[in-house]
């Protein structure tokens, strides 16, 4: 079952790409619905585009959809990474979701 987190934040692809230490694990973005050859619904992996976006989790792992460990496109968390979060991208966690017993 999925898991949702406490906190997640939209970024557009583009704005992700552009950290120097990107890596980006496009074949775990989610499943889209599309018509197959003799019309019937077959289920293919998104093609990841600049001006889609992804959600920058609690923890700075990149997931392609709200829940935290699920659809994981970049997990390489790294102190570049949480510094270009918080310094570029001004990804911040807020005092609600970074509590101890915050659900």
């Amino acid at each position: 079952m999925a898991t949702m987190g406490k906190y997640c934040k939209a970024y557009a692809i583009k704005q992700l790409r552009e950290f120097s230490g990107w890596a980006e694990r496009a074949e775990n973005a989610r499943k889209e619905k599309q018509k197959g050859a003799a019309g019937q619904e077959v289920e293919v992996t998104r093609v990841l585009a600049d001006n889609d976006y992804l959600y920058v989790q609690e923890n700075y792992v990149v997931t392609d959809g709200i829940f935290k460990d699920e659809n994981i496109v970049f997990d390489q968390v790294t102190p570049e990474w949480i510094a270009y979060c918080q310094q570029v991208l001004k990804f911040e966690i807020p005092s609600f979701a970074s509590s101890p017993g915050a659900n």
